[in-house]
């Protein structure tokens, strides 16, 4: 599998399994309706882990623009790879979106009112700049951490020992990483903390046929596009100053 396949891969999984957790707690008719917070973050953070098993041998298991951009920004990645890396992400998470509305069909048929909140993130209070500040912030973690996890390290001998990479047990640290920032400041926007997670099942939510499906809130798309990739970098700078 090539890095690029393995990123539309290892996407898809993540997004097919998260927004489906989301889809059957919130759907009408569903045997998990009304599940609650824990078991989003849960189910989110497992779904991390399984993308990460599958696309982490071949590609690294990036998953999100917001850490390609921080990996290539802190010199652990090729620049000219991040633009095709982006785009298979983008992809991946586009046919996971659908592919979730399909299984989902009937039961979102069943269901009154708005969807935008199974495919995309929202906040649960609007106040964009504390907005941007909370998808940043959750970025920064996840971005900050991931580093510490795929880095080397280097030994008392000043020799640089490979850590474990995000293809073997780093996927769960990472899946548990990402579901104790849900449990945590996650609650006040939805916790995107990936372009790729909002934009492209927020795509598709305004392209499917769904019914009453309401507006796909394009207004707020800007949040959790520009605040991952901005607390991506600083979690890099920050991570190249003190290591």
């Amino acid at each position: 599998m090539t890095p690029f396949i393995a990123e539309i891969v290892g996407t898809f999984i993540l997004i097919f399994l998260g927004l489906g957790v989301n889809a059957n707690m919130s759907l009408k008719g569903t045997y998990g309706n009304n599940g609650g917070w824990v078991v989003t973050s849960f189910g989110w953070g497992l779904s991390v882990f399984c993308g990460v098993i599958v696309a982490g041998p071949y590609s690294g298991a990036h998953l999100n623009p917001a850490v390609t951009i921080g990996l290539a920004a802190s010199g652990l990645f090729e620049w000219n790879q991040v633009m095709p890396f982006i785009g298979a992400q983008m992809i991946g998470a586009m046919i996971g979106a659908s592919l979730v509305w399909l299984n989902f069909k009937n039961h979102f048929n069943a269901t009154e009112g708005d969807k935008v909140g199974i495919f995309a993130t929202g906040p649960a209070i609007k106040d964009l700049p504390i907005n941007f500040i909370c998808e940043a912030s959750g970025t920064f973690i996840l971005v900050f951490v991931i580093l510490y996890i795929t880095g080397p390290e280097i030994t008392a001998a000043g020799l640089e020992d490979a850590k474990v990479g995000l293809g073997s047990l780093g996927a769960l640290p990472v899946a548990f990483l990402v579901v104790v920032i849900g449990m945590s400041i996650g609650g006040t926007t939805g916790y995107a903390i990936n372009p790729a997670r909002d934009l492209g099942p927020r795509i598709m939510h305004a392209i499917l046929p769904i019914k009453e499906k309401g507006s796909s809130n394009w207004a707020y798309s800007w949040i959790p596009i520009f605040a991952p990739i901005t607390g991506a970098i600083v979690a890099s700078l920050i991570y190249l100053s003190i290591s």
